[in-house]
């Protein structure tokens, strides 16, 4: 299973072009659902004329240097190490989540495209890497789930109950956590392979086409929302915040810090 690529394995039942075609297919939906939600929410409007009127009351002027030094820090600190969140557990599955699925996605579309069949070996570091990743994304994701979970940490909700903002959480758990599984059976060829493809396909259609309705696109407007902020304080608007106090209040018990916020 860790040297084995489980796409070329399918070719022998599936053909390589229909699994290349469910890729691009998956690929479209991520593009038409994002755009879609853009056009629907108005999300993009909104952004753009918030941003227009912050700078608007700006009291100083950013330049162009200074515009890509604060782009590159968005990057850095608030992408690449999700540093807007407080609690480290958090954070750290967060990292987790999306640097494994990351991998999971880049990966399988290296294999599906570039190693569709047993006639081409494939690189035995990327069916390591694909499941990496994909146990990346089932450490992070199950420990946010089971443990970390504000709405049920904080807010006494019963562990099992579902809402829409969760759609994207579970299917992407579906698809690594049934792509695991199927991807072991096949290795060992043992039984309910083809029972855990479906399961695998039908989660991984959900994750990548229910984006209008999940929280998926979020990971493409955070980025955009994060430089927004750093532009609105360097500029001196603050997005019609005050300016921040020399000791800010402590809320809460100072005794007992936050924990799930």
């Amino acid at each position: 299973m860790l040297t084995t690529n489980p796409f070329a394995e399918l070719s022998a039942s599936i053909s390589p072009a229909v699994m290349q075609a469910y890729v691009v297919i998956m690929i479209i939906l991520v593009a038409g659902g994002t755009l879609f939600d853009v056009w629907h929410k108005k999300s993009a409007r909104y952004f753009f004329d918030n941003w227009r009127k912050a700078r608007s009351k700006g009291t100083e002027q950013v330049g162009g240097g200074e515009m890509a030094s604060l782009a590159i820090q968005t990057a850095v600190v608030d992408v690449a190490t999700s540093a807007e969140f407080c609690n480290p557990h958090r954070r750290i599955a967060h990292l987790l989540t999306m640097y494994g699925f990351l991998i999971y996605v880049i990966t399988t579309a290296i294999m599906v495209f570039g190693y569709p069949t047993p006639a081409a070996p494939t690189p035995a570091i990327l069916p390591l890497l694909w499941v990496l990743g994909a146990l990346m994304v089932c450490g992070g994701g199950y420990w946010f789930w089971f443990v970390i979970r504000v709405d049920v940490a904080a807010e006494g909700h019963p562990p099992y109950r579902l809402v829409r903002a969760d759609l994207f959480i579970l299917s992407l758990l579906g698809s690594v956590t049934f792509g695991l599984i199927w991807a072991f059976l096949q290795a060992v060829d043992g039984p309910l392979t083809t029972l855990f493809l479906g399961l695998y396909l039908i989660a991984t259609t959900i994750l990548f086409g229910s984006i209008p309705w999940s929280k998926f696109s979020h990971m493409f407007f955070k980025p955009a929302a994060a430089l927004q902020k750093r532009v609105a304080s360097a500029d001196g608007s603050r997005s019609n915040l005050p300016a921040p106090a020399d000791k800010p209040a402590n809320l809460g018990d100072p005794r007992r810090q936050p924990s799930h916020y």
